[in-house]
């Protein structure tokens, strides 16, 4: 197996297993990367630490190839940071936040996947500089040192954060910009509109832009939309408009080597594909059959 690509997936934590079962899983994909939400995404209940079975978790990944710098927390999706019209949404927000941030630590993940929010037709301005509020009262609170990946998004609605102008505007004008990166994802910025198949014209713009260091995450998505629809609706590896050739180059980009790709792809007949796709990438050949054959794949 190819050690050296740092790929995987996104994993679910249920019980009675909870972080020891998707440690589980992630190495049934033979995965070197994995990403989890601490609770589930659109809801503020969360069991508690000492449930989760993180110890257990966190042994078993010592005898595996998944280095836990390369594990990845996301938070839910019902932070909205950007929320300038409803003050008691964006006080939860925070809140919820630094509870994640401090769950995040627990696991001893330095890493967290936010959506930047929607200014809710406040404008983007206003939706910019209420995020940067949010994040710094945020890290004013929670007392670790986890990394905040802001998302890209394909500009649903007023989503912020759909363009690398937008992201680098909050980096650089948080009190906190050396706790702060960004997570690119390409199904997302496809939706947007940034042409995916230039990958060095996009890496080159993102590192002028926002700096190339400051890249954390990648979501490896295909798309089921053309480009500039906003309408972030993923696809499987191959199976989408941006297509497995675009899709390789950017697993394989030498300047992304470091940096860990999670797939974020549905799931076929109920079941999660990630073993055959990150196969398929490992391998450098397409199967045009993966979604033919869902039943070879185990699950946890």
């Amino acid at each position: 197996m190819n050690n050296d690509l740092i790929i995987g997936s996104h994993i679910t934590m249920t019980g009675p297993d909870y972080f020891l079962g998707s440690v589980k899983s992630a190495i049934s994909y033979e995965e070197t990367a994995f990403m989890f939400y601490t609770g589930a995404p659109q809801n503020t209940v969360r069991s508690p630490l000492e449930k989760l079975k993180i110890k257990e978790g966190l042994e078993l990944l010592k005898n595996s190839d998944i280095k836990i710098q390369n594990v990845i927390v996301h938070a839910p999706y019902l932070i909205n940071l950007a929320n300038t019209i409803k003050a008691d949404i964006f006080d939860l927000s925070v809140n919820f936040l630094v509870s994640e941030l401090k769950r995040t630590a627990a696991f001893g993940v330095t890493k967290i996947v936010l959506h930047p929010g929607a200014h809710l037709q406040a404008g983007k301005e206003k939706g910019l500089n209420q995020l940067i509020k949010g994040l710094d009262i945020a890290m004013d609170k929670d007392g670790t040192n986890v990394t905040i990946c802001l998302e890209t998004m394909a500009g649903k609605g007023s989503e912020i954060g759909v363009t690398f102008e937008d992201l680098a505007y909050v980096i650089n004008n948080s009190k906190h910009n050396d706790r702060l990166g960004v997570c690119l994802d390409t199904c997302h910025i496809n939706d947007f509109g940034y042409c995916v198949a230039e990958l060095e014209q996009i890496l080159n713009e993102f590192d002028r832009i926002i700096g190339l260091d400051k890249l954390m995450v990648i979501h490896l998505n295909d798309s089921k939309s053309e480009r500039y629809s906003h309408k972030d609706r993923h696809e499987n590896i191959g199976y989408g408009t941006i297509g497995f050739e675009t899709l390789l180059k950017w697993a394989y980009e030498p300047r992304l080597k470091n940096v860990p790709k999670i797939l974020e792809t549905p799931y076929i007949d109920g079941v999660a594909p990630y073993k055959n796709e990150i196969l398929m990438i490992r391998n450098k050949k397409f199967d045009a059959n993966l979604k033919e054959k869902p039943d070879i794949i185990s699950l946890f």
